[in-house]
């Protein structure tokens, strides 16, 4: 696999275009930066689970997004781990005891891709986090699933390591749609005896959710 340095580097080193509005010559332009100023928000899974999310996955915002993890633009990391970060502050702030656990890919996501997108925006937020969640079985693509196959196609798909027992976790992940991800992940640290108190994505789908109250479908891990 190549590294995340080695990516970052040939990303800049190679003529590119915004990865947001597509302008000659500047990987992310000043007008498109400036759409990833976190506006922090609470929302609630359909579990109950409370998740803060930083910005609106539409439009530009999710062309950024949707490059840094589709076309391995993994120099777009260090403008979105803002977003990210802020997002995780938030939820640390109602949980200061929490562990960071991120959702893990999909098999099939980290296969395609040759990364975790959610791995290497922790790192560049320079918090400390647990790979305590584990996929426990292969899912199917969640995009082609109505919204009750997908939460068909999540249970159980999950497992958490023991060394989660006795611990608060706040939970991360790239994207909220549904919540059915977290939720998920809400279960297997549960089964392992941890508790889930909080979560916190980089972004949410508008179109789907208001303010603690959602509806809809999520891919899995983000995909």
């Amino acid at each position: 696999m190549i590294s995340d340095a080695l990516r970052d580097a040939r990303a800049l080193l190679f003529p590119v275009d915004c990865a947001g509005c597509g302008a000659p010559d500047r990987g992310l332009c000043d007008d498109c930066a400036a759409l990833l100023r976190p506006a922090v928000t609470p929302r609630t899974t359909p579990g109950g689970l409370v998740v803060h999310t930083a910005l609106r996955y539409e439009s530009e915002v999710r062309r950024v997004i949707l490059t840094f993890k589709e076309e391995g633009r993994t120099d777009l990391a260090r403008h979105l781990s803002w977003p990210f970060g802020e997002a995780i502050r938030a939820g640390l702030a109602e949980h200061p005891e929490a562990l960071i656990v991120p959702v893990p890919a999909s098999r099939a996501g980290y296969r395609r891709r040759g990364f975790d997108p959610v791995r290497i925006l922790l790192r560049r937020t320079g918090r400390r986090f647990e790979r305590m969640l584990v996929p426990a079985r292969t899912t199917a693509v969640q995009k082609s699933l109505g919204r009750l196959e997908r939460a068909d196609n999540l249970r159980d798909a999950l497992a958490a390591r023991p060394g989660v027992a006795g611990r608060s976790v706040l939970l991360v992940d790239d994207i909220l749609t549904s919540g059915a991800t977290l939720d998920e992940a809400v279960r297997a640290i549960a089964a392992a005896g941890g508790e889930a108190v909080g979560g916190a994505t980089m972004a949410f789908t508008p179109r789907l959710h208001r303010s603690r109250d959602m509806t809809g479908t999520e891919d899995y891990g983000g995909d």
